[in-house]
């Protein structure tokens, strides 16, 4: 292979160009051959991409090919497979899906039997087994339909959230045309929410097109008019959630960790008095939890080394600023809809609109390309641009901060000023932005 397949959720790229279904039958091939079972029972499920059942029949080919047995669930958000996995007791589950991605793009990801993604390990033992494949296994597969996946899948959240009455709350849902679109209106139904729906109508090319939590202006707008009391916006596979309040402010993952955080901690089950949360985590969350007493790890850009972080310190609750939130008490993995639940659990007895759990401080985050892989580490490495982050640092000491980072995806130096004052973080960041973009011109000399 000329490339790694595995990025840091699943394999993900071009459908017809990257991602084929001859790729696709190899790696769900692979994969069951190195389960420990012989003939595993394997779990697929999809969001609404036109791509979708194409991939679907290749992943279903490739797993029954090396002897494991496929069960269909269809449509469903993604944090519904580990969930099923675990309550089913199956060996794997393949979510096909590219999250919040253009319809264009596809992927393909893996859940093992305990509900978590599959190690760092394993999935490059799954790209070496590509390229050697073991014997034929003794007998084929077969396909069979996971009968009511939706309702596994509702039952789970209802046993969670059964006693949050939402009756008299209006509530608006962005479904971003994705895998959310069925199961999200219902459950807000089932608990008594007077529920209305945007971007509810997946052709298979209208995925996150201008809509879900990747483009909450359209949200925003909606409620504008709406006269709802909250709204969420879930993106197309359906783990991650942004809110709105009722006046049209939106409440990204940072503050709904923290909501959830100081809920939990007040009552008793916040597991390990901390939070996880990456380097991107608003510094106005980092205050708030330590007025709260709650302890706060921070780990690289990534839901996969947030849940690294939990299970390793017995943590429950962690997330992303983008609003991928993960509650391992109620599942192994980023769960929309719960989270939105969660959020509104936090809020019971009171406006909805509210927000207190933390003060998000004024920040800005700006993409400057380098021409060059080695461009861009040489400029990282200058003095200049080391002298002008310490100067940062030490100017925003105890009342913000900066973050330079190099993207381990794309040839890209983000710059990332927090500070008290809007004023403040853009003379901050364009002082950052000019040594910085002076480094790469120079070559990083």
């Amino acid at each position: 292979m000329s490339r790694q397949l595995f990025g840091t959720d699943g394999v993900r790229g071009r459908v017809g160009e990257f991602l084929t279904a001859e790729l696709a039958v190899a790696l769900s091939h692979a994969t069951v051959e190195l389960c420990d079972e012989p003939h595993p029972r394997v779990l697929i499920v999809r969001d609404t991409r036109e791509s979708g059942e194409m991939l679907e029949a290749a992943v279903a080919a490739g797993v029954t090919a090396a002897g494991g047995e496929v069960l269909l669930g269809g449509v469903l958000p993604t944090p519904a497979a580990p969930l099923l996995v675990r309550r089913h007791g199956l060996q794997l589950a393949a979510v096909i899906s590219a999250s919040h991605n253009p319809y264009e793009d596809n992927g393909i990801k893996f859940f093992a039997a305990d509900g978590f993604k599959l190690s760092d390990a394993t999935e490059s033992a799954i790209e070496r087994r590509m390229l050697s494949p073991g014997a034929p296994p003794s007998r084929l597969g077969r396909v069979a339909e996971l009968a009511d996946a939706n309702e596994d899948y509702l039952g789970a959240l209802h046993d969670r959230f059964g006693r949050l009455d939402l009756r008299g709350t209006r509530v608006l849902l962005d479904c971003a045309h994705g895998a959310t679109f069925r199961v999200a209106p219902e459950i807000f139904r089932r608990l008594g929410a007077e529920v209305d729906v945007i971007a509810d109508a997946p052709d298979g090319r209208n995925i996150n097109a201008g809509v879900g939590s990747t483009h909450i202006e359209a949200l925003t707008e909606a409620m504008a008019t709406g006269g709802h009391d909250v709204g969420f916006a879930f993106d197309g596979d359906g783990d991650r959630v942004l809110a709105v309040d009722r006046n049209g402010h939106v409440i990204d993952g940072d503050e709904l960790i923290a909501l959830a955080a100081v809920h939990y901690q007040r009552a008793g089950c916040l597991d390990g008095g901390g939070v996880a949360v990456t380097v991107m985590t608003n510094y106005g969350f980092h205050t708030a939890m330590a007025e709260a007493g709650i302890e706060v790890a921070t780990t690289a850009v990534g839901d996969r080394y947030v849940n690294e972080a939990l299970r390793a310190r017995g943590w429950r609750l962690g997330g992303e600023q983008s609003g991928h939130i993960i509650d391992l008490g109620f599942g192994p993995s980023g769960d929309g809809i719960a989270s939105a639940l969660l959020t509104l659990e936090a809020l019971a007895g009171a406006d909805p609109a509210r927000r207190h759990a933390m003060h998000k401080l004024p920040q800005r985050l700006v993409n400057l390309r380098a021409p060059s892989r080695e461009a861009l580490v040489a400029a990282m490495e200058t003095d200049a641009v080391r002298r002008a982050i310490g100067t940062a640092d030490a100017a925003l000491l105890g009342r913000g901060r900066v973050l330079v980072r190099a993207s381990g995806t794309e040839p890209l130096i983000r710059v990332m000023v927090e500070a008290p004052s809007p004023a403040e973080t853009e003379t901050v960041l364009a002082d950052l932005c000019r040594v910085v973009e002076e480094a790469l011109a120079a070559g990083g000399a």
